[in-house]
């Protein structure tokens, strides 16, 4: 089917619309950058100017070694052009999701020759849960499905070809480079093993071996090794090892990871590569504070992270695969599919190989991501059939028993929200959210583990996302079905994608009023008008539990009481690391001194209990339930 220029500048016309509204405007400014991850990430970007050192990453002034720079260069350069703000640290994974959706609306046209398919995998992406919510963090896992797309499409597109192009290879090939230099060794396991199985499945091993001869092999690598290498060998120069920090070793039937010590410490290529890709994936890297999300939890935020477009998945793969077709496996073992066919087996192997990697291995929530798109495509290839005149008969059937499902569930979901708004009263104006919230630390190791803290009370304070979510739930499901049945699929997508929006509208409203929670920023706000040059600014706790104070105060001197662990761990045993780590009989001492010193703590936190500091002591400001205490009035 060929597209008119017309419909595909309409289309994209309005995916731009949506992006502009959605990731490109409110949501870059608010809510301010969150503890740990977000604001961590965005320092580091921060102190790449302030160094102008664009090869070895710090954190607070220490060496931050255990990340790749692509994305860090990319804020960094943001914050160049627009200034050390919260919106220029989002700038970056704002034009990763306008690109993704591009990247999905060009893809699914090709693919399955359909303007509306590719319309289709356009809203998805830029209405979907997951890729909404994982773009309000500064982590680079949105931009790794950006690359990872990339070089896959590239090597799709090839397979049109007799002889493949050499520029198609050499994208290909580029983008596992610059993968490479966002996410580290998965840039280059995950697109080598989608193609390799692609084409040993669909052409045999020797089949494969030669197809792979024409795709430019030597120069597409000397193209790769060119963008990739650089870093790797000037971080590697510019961060030895020092003293003796020992080896790996097997001791009662277990492998030890021997814990560096100061001035006894390997230098970037192990740490990074051995410690950070293979001992982590073998979950013996150190230091070892990280947990892993349980399989059927990993597997079962799917449906969340592609909602609702995830009530389609099952459908969409069963489409692309038929497994009760005896014919299909008999012509794939001969190599006999059609285009559609391969293009779908393509598509579900890249779902996969992501999904089986983490499956064997430590992962978070967010792990997932990087299957998403082909997911999505094949949800896109699903819909555009159930609009065409004359497939769409084949469909309509599981299309309005798909349909009545998600009424089903958002109905519940609205009832549930609906019970909230009806049974919780809005707290007093000013009240502090944490003072209503429910502690459950055990939970925090997921990525938005803090929102399991909410209550009945607390809910209090999110009646207007509340109410949005039961339009938006109740509203969209309602409106899907009803067109459904009345045999309109288009204007029934629709009005899906708008419920979903309007979702996305009540979630990010939803993590602007938890954020005081999740940040410090309102902390830096109260202590910056007071702050000078050589005033002493503490954490007690790990860096992380506060790191938004040296964004927000442009310090990368904050000293650590109790919390010498996490990002901040490994690098502070190189010998040229700052003298930031305190205890509790260091910063007494140093509290009854002339210096001046904020000292930022949680007083509910269990693990390490509030200070006994000598003297005075008065709290500057509170907020999120964590204070600012200070040895001066």
């Amino acid at each position: 089917m060929v597209t008119s220029p017309q419909e595909l500048r309409k289309n994209r016309l309005v995916l731009l619309a949506l992006w502009i509204v959605f990731y490109c405007s409110f949501t870059l400014f608010a809510p301010p950058l969150l503890d740990d991850a977000d604001s961590v990430h965005a320092e580091v970007a921060r102190e790449m100017l302030t160094r102008h050192d664009f090869v070895t990453l710090y954190a607070n002034g220490i060496r931050y070694l255990e990340k790749a720079p692509l994305y860090y260069w990319s804020m960094a350069a943001s914050m160049k052009v627009f200034g050390v703000t919260t919106a220029a640290t989002r700038v970056p994974l704002a034009l990763a999701v306008l690109a993704l959706a591009f990247l999905m609306e060009s893809y699914a046209r090709r693919a399955f020759a359909s303007a509306r398919g590719g319309f289709y995998a356009g809203l998805i992406t830029l209405s979907s849960f997951g890729i909404f919510i994982f773009s309000r963090i500064n982590i680079p896992d949105v931009l790794v499905c950006v690359l990872l797309t990339v070089s896959l499409y590239c090597f799709w597109l090839t397979e049109a070809q007799d002889e493949p192009s050499r520029w198609l290879c050499w994208g290909f090939d580029a983008a596992i480079a610059l993968t490479l230099l966002t996410k580290g060794l998965i840039g280059i396991v995950f697109p080598v093993a989608v193609v390799g199985i692609y084409l040993v499945s669909t052409r045999g091993y020797r089949g494969a071996l030669r197809r792979l001869l024409k795709c430019h092999p030597w120069s597409s690598t000397a193209l790769m090794l060119v963008i990739a290498v650089p870093w790797h060998v000037l971080i590697a120069l510019a961060n030895p090892g020092h003293g003796h920090p020992g080896d790996i070793s097997h001791v009662t039937g277990h492998w030890e990871v021997p814990l560096p010590t100061d001035g006894n410490v390997h230098g970037w290529a192990w740490f990074y590569i051995v410690n950070e890709q293979v001992y982590r994936y073998l979950n013996v890297r150190v230091p070892h504070d990280y947990d892993t999300s349980p399989l059927w939890l990993f597997y079962g935020l799917i449906a969340i992270w592609l909602m609702p477009w995830s009530a389609f998945l099952p459908s969409a793969i069963a489409r692309a695969v038929p497994l009760k077709a005896k014919d299909y496996w008999e012509r794939l073992r001969g190599q006999k599919l059609e285009a559609v066919e391969r293009t779908n087996l393509f598509l579900i192997i890249w779902m996969a190989v992501p999904l089986l990697f983490f499956s064997l291995s430590t992962r978070q929530e967010y792990y997932v991501l990087p299957s998403l798109p082909p997911m999505i495509l094949l949800i896109a290839a699903l819909l555009a059939e159930g609009s065409h005149p004359v497939l769409a008969a084949f469909t309509t059937k599981p299309m309005r028993r798909i349909a009545t499902a998600l009424l089903v569930v958002g109905t519940l979901g609205a009832a549930v929200a609906l019970y909230f708004v009806l049974h919780t009263q809005a707290p007093a104006t000013n009240t502090d959210l944490a003072t209503l919230l429910q502690q459950n630390p055990a939970d925090y190791a997921l990525s938005f583990g803090h929102f399991l803290d909410l209550n009945a009370r607390a809910l209090g304070m999110f009646r207007t996302p509340l109410v949005l979510t039961v339009v938006a739930l109740f509203g969209g499901t309602l409106a899907h079905w009803i067109l459904r049945w009345r045999g309109l699929p288009d204007a029934a997508t629709l009005a899906l994608a708008a419920g979903s929006f309007l979702f996305l509208v009540a979630a990010h409203q939803g993590l602007v009023i938890f954020s005081p929670t999740l940040t410090s920023h309102q902390l830096a706000e109260a202590i910056a008008p007071q702050l000078k040059p050589g005033d002493m600014v503490a954490i007690h706790g790990e860096y992380e539990a506060g790191s938004t104070l040296g964004f927000y105060l442009r310090r990368n001197d904050l000293h650590i009481v109790e919390g010498r662990s996490s990002n901040l761990w490994y690098g502070s045993f190189f010998p040229d690391a700052p003298p930031i780590f305190e205890t509790r009989e260091s910063i007494a001492a140093k509290w009854s001194a002339p210096q001046r010193i904020f000292l930022w703590q949680d007083p509910s936190d269990a693990e390490r209990p509030v200070l006994k500091l000598p003297g005075d002591v008065y709290v500057i400001a509170n907020s999120g339930g964590k204070q600012i205490l200070s040895n001066q009035r």
